[in-house]
């Protein structure tokens, strides 16, 4: 049995568990969080969420991207948050990862996208990077309450990352 199949199954076992009828859209606590994709990350616990309390962005790095800014507007503008929580993670598969090498595999398939993978060398700094593009973007309604964390799957240990004095204009295209 494929996966995919599998967890239909599945869901088909919990409907009544899964059904959420009366739940809003709008996150009962007013926050939206980016974090990595990464299947160490288990994000309800680790931040005292409950279903209805945030809307849960996931993408490879947990990047500041266009689209991740596009959902976090909409999440803002349509549907109430005033606070973003970042979330990074030491030992990302990103870290470290090779550019050029991505590319080159890409093209070899016959595929040129229109995106970069995203990998760094510090991310610390690219927390700090993304956080600054967020504070300057300006499809972002709310940009005075937006925190940055580095989880370590190794101990569990989650750290803030402050943001550098000066470093909170960036470019939105970056």
């Amino acid at each position: 049995m494929l996966n995919a199949d599998q967890m239909l199954a599945i869901a088909a076992t919990r409907m009544r568990d899964l059904a959420a009828p009366g739940l809003s859209p709008r996150p009962r606590r007013k926050v939206a969080v980016l974090a990595c994709m990464d299947t160490r990350i288990d994000l309800f616990p680790m931040l005292g969420l409950e279903r209805g309390d945030a809307h849960i962005i996931r993408n490879a790095g947990g990047l500041v991207t266009d689209d991740a800014i596009r959902s976090l507007s909409a999440s803002q503008r349509l549907l109430g948050t005033e606070e973003i929580v970042v979330l990074m993670h030491d030992g990302c598969g990103l870290h470290g990862a090779s550019e050029d090498a991505f590319a080159q595999a890409l093209a070899a398939d016959g595929v040129l996208p229109t995106w970069r993978l995203g990998a760094f060398d510090d991310v610390e700094a690219t927390l700090r990077h993304g956080l600054a593009r967020l504070r300057s973007s300006r499809e972002l309604r709310a940009r005075d309450h937006i925190r940055g964390f580095v989880f370590d799957p190794e101990t569990g240990a989650v750290r803030e990352v402050q943001s550098v004095p000066g470093s909170e204009s960036v470019p939105d295209s970056a």
